[in-house]
């Protein structure tokens, strides 16, 4: 059995001045990324008036974001481990910088699909790379649970900041500046990562590029997201549907093939041997799904059922930010430390099956103060849920696997964001359109819609935290520890499972 390979190069200790201007620069870029993905929906409309799009056409705003953002972050993160994940990280910046600048100046819709489609790219490349970044930067358990709370905290709380943001200057300015204030937030973290992030060369070129399995990997990946967000275009039983849906999982499971015969394999399977990952990945796949049902179809029944506008959306949402942003960034470190990921993780995912289940039961004409504000504070399950699932996540990740394990974990998420949108967007539409054949008015037949949306994203989230308690359930470490016997190293967590890497 051979060891785990070694760090081509040691970096040197960076200093605790330096290690938080690195969680700065990595947080910022990543809630870029994250506040670009929610600002756009609330400038939907006015940019389809603006430049003419047709009702399918408005969707590849989205589509051409999603599809390369989900489809590379696998092969970013690896590359990232290969060439430097500053480098990667850097690159990645620059290029969603400028692709936001073009999108800014967008005249047709061709350009701005076009510059969507570079911005996934960009996004994939620097958001890939993150959280191996931090785990590697953040070797003290304490220290890294708290890194680790700042970076959920931009995924979690930034998509409620980009409909809030997205609402003002939408109704303030215009849609292109939903694109233009990128240029500042993007110059500035690259000139400030360019000497605040750890220089690393990366394992080397030279160790191998599995450009097949990256190959199939990739268009297996693209093709996946793509067929799952047209379903609502063409149904789950059309011909476009199982077709693309078949090719697409027949070119994944050849990857998997590929992986487990590759002398350097692009994703070396030992990292899912590691209950740590493979269990935190399915979890956040059903956890992310589940939650689409909070980030988007809330925003849609303030807007189409009560009538809210823009900004007045925006402004809902936002004691949905507060509270994530305290907890994330106020207790959970305390939390994880104390009584481990595990309880913490299983605590948030209650919290957050009591918000989606109160959203179930919503009246058609509410009331926001008791109706709807106390499901803004039940979103403090996701300040819970997301540090410590993403520690978990990242558990088994060595110094040279800690790009991939990053983009693993965020290629999951993306997985889980595009069957969210599919799955509960389609039953809430479904549903929506039986009841207006059954006489409802159109506010009853969309809130029932939105009812049984919120109710299967109940469903999901219990079903997330069934695997949660069987997968991640701490191991008994009794008698010699496991590693010892295996001859593997185990990474040190507050709690979890116990995990294993080496090949």
């Amino acid at each position: 059995m051979k060891p785990a390979s070694v760090p081509s190069a040691a970096p040197p200790t960076p200093t605790t001045r330096s290690r938080s201007l690195a969680l700065g620069v990595i947080a910022t870029g990543m809630l870029m990324v994250v506040l670009d993905g929610s600002i756009v929906t609330v400038a939907m409309p006015a940019i389809q008036n603006d430049l003419g799009f047709s009702p399918a056409g408005l969707s590849w705003v989205v589509n051409a974001y999603l599809i390369p953002f989900g489809g590379l972050l696998l092969l970013a993160g690896r590359l990232g481990d290969l060439i430097g994940r500053k480098r990667m990280f850097i690159s990645g910046t620059v290029v969603f910088t400028a692709a936001s600048l073009l999108a800014g100046v967008a005249a047709s819709p061709g350009v701005l699909i076009t510059a969507r489609f570079l911005q996934g790219i960009g996004s994939a490349m620097s958001a890939a790379v993150s959280l191996g970044i931090l785990v590697t930067l953040f070797t003290e358990p304490a220290q890294r649970a708290r890194a680790i709370a700042v970076f959920s905290f931009t995924g979690a709380a930034g998509a409620s900041i980009g409909q809030v943001l997205g609402g003002i200057l939408t109704d303030t300015l215009d849609w292109h500046w939903i694109f233009w204030i990128n240029l500042p937030i993007g110059l500035t973290t690259v000139a400030i990562a360019v000497t605040a992030l750890p220089a690393d060369r990366g394992v080397g070129l030279s160790a191998g590029v599995d450009v097949l399995g990256a190959a199939l990997v990739t268009a297996g990946l693209m093709l996946s997201i793509y067929t799952v967000v047209k379903v609502e275009e063409y149904g789950w039983i059309s011909s476009h549907t199982l077709g693309l849906g078949a090719a697409g999982l027949a070119l994944l499971a050849g990857f998997a093939v590929r992986q487990a015969t590759a002398a350097t394999p692009l994703m070396p399977l030992r990292i899912l041997r590691s209950r740590g990952v493979s269990g935190a990945n399915l979890v956040q796949i059903l956890m992310v799904a589940a939650l689409f049902s909070f980030q988007i179809l809330v925003a849609l029944y303030l807007q189409q059922v009560l009538g809210y506008g823009a900004a007045e959306t925006g402004l809902a949402m936002l004691p949905a930010a507060a509270v994530i942003g305290a907890v994330s960034l106020g207790v959970s470190t305390r939390l994880n430390t104390r009584f481990g990921e595990y309880r913490v993780l299983l605590a948030g995912q209650v919290l957050l099956i009591g918000m989606l289940a109160l959203l179930a039961r919503i009246p058609v004409q509410s009331n926001y103060v008791t109706d709807l504000l106390p499901v803004m504070l039940l979103a403090a399950g996701f300040g819970l849920a997301l540090p410590a699932l993403t520690t978990l996540g990242m558990s088994g990740a060595g110094e040279d696997d800690a790009g991939l394990a990053s983009g693993l974990f965020n290629t999951t998420q993306q997985v889980g964001m595009a069957l969210g949108v599919a799955v509960l967007s389609t039953l809430a539409a479904s549903r929506t359109e039986s009841l207006e054949k059954a006489g409802r008015s159109a506010d009853a037949a969309l809130t029932g819609g939105y009812h049984l949306a919120f109710a299967v994203g109940t469903g999901l989230l219990v079903a997330a935290f069934a695997i949660a308690i069987t997968v991640l359930r701490p191991a008994v470490r009794t008698g010699k520890p496991e590693h010892e016997d295996s001859g593997r190293q185990t990474p040190t967590t507050h709690d979890g499972p116990t995990v294993t890497v080496g090949a």
